[in-house]
């Protein structure tokens, strides 16, 4: 089963709306994923500064951490986005590295990434999804089959910077992809398929591959049944494996591209009457990018 939900917008107007969107969405597609839930939204941000998205206990004293860094914080339940100088950025990793109460969630200059476990809409009200604002997020409802029902074993699936990945499906080959990438400096944090193709795409990009140029090499290296949909800094991609037979359905406007593992998590969309809809193609790369 598992739940995909992904929205880009080309609008940069409804830019405030796009939590309350994405929020709506994973609700549709609760009965999808009902044992956690997990979403990343792409906000403001530059090169100047690492948003840091980081997981503790809640009475962890996050602002005594960020105010050694010139960080700033903003505090969501159990998590915590630092935005530290990006010329502290090493210092920082360094600091957080030697704290085990601490999980690095992601980073990145734009992405904010949250997981729980919990039904979606208690995830999403947890972490305060619906008043983030943004220029697209992706986000995932997990019904648990390979591993355990955990918060590090929801999705999305972090493994560069801006860079996650949300899958509903089964690899096959996930443990021989995963030593490869290991030997090729790739770190992997738990034993859940979905965080190797994450692990996979981040090391084409790393070797310099283009995001749909990443996503054509899946293809002929990840062997088993997926749909994917992948966050970038500045983009947005799908991919269906071969065979295909994992739901899809996508939605196109004027206004913005968006991804639904059923039509319902689309239909409250504005202007979804008008929008050109359509079954994402076996084996064919989508991807949207827009200048940050």
């Amino acid at each position: 089963m598992c739940g995909i939900a992904g929205l880009f917008l080309k609008n940069r107007s409804l830019e405030p709306e796009l939590g309350a969107m994405t929020a709506a969405m994973l609700s549709v597609l609760t009965d999808r994923g009902p044992d956690s839930a997990g979403f990343a939204v792409y906000g403001a941000g530059g090169p100047e500064r690492i948003k840091f998205s980081l997981r503790g206990p809640k009475h962890f004293d996050f602002e005594a951490l960020a105010a050694q860094f010139e960080a700033v914080v903003e505090r969501h339940d159990d998590h915590a986005v630092v935005s530290v100088p990006a010329a502290r950025e090493i210092a920082f990793r360094d600091a957080i590295a030697v704290l085990p109460a601490i999980t690095l969630v992601a980073s990145g200059t734009r992405m904010a990434l949250f997981k729980g476990v919990g039904l979606p809409d208690d995830v999403a009200n947890r972490f305060g999804l619906a008043g983030m604002s943004g220029s697209h997020a992706i986000g995932h409802t997990r019904m648990a089959t390979e591993s355990a029902v955990t918060t590090a074993g929801a999705h999305p699936f972090s493994t560069g910077a801006d860079q996650c990945l949300v899958h509903n499906g089964s690899l096959s080959n996930h443990n021989d992809i995963r030593r490869f990438l290991m030997r090729e400096g790739m770190v992997f944090e738990t034993q859940n398929d979905t965080e190797v193709a994450a692990g996979f795409l981040s090391w084409k990009l790393r070797e310099g591959a283009a995001l749909d140029e990443a996503l054509g090499a899946a293809l002929g290296t990840l062997d088993g049944f997926y749909t994917f949909v992948v966050g970038t800094e500045s983009g947005f991609g799908v991919l269906r494996d071969p065979v295909a037979c994992k739901p899809a359905v996508m939605a196109e406007t004027d206004d913005y591209v968006a991804f639904g593992s059923e039509y319902r998590a689309l239909a409250d969309l504005p202007g979804i009457s008008k929008a050109r809809l359509f079954e994402p193609e076996p084996a064919k790369v989508y991807f949207w990018e827009r200048q940050v």
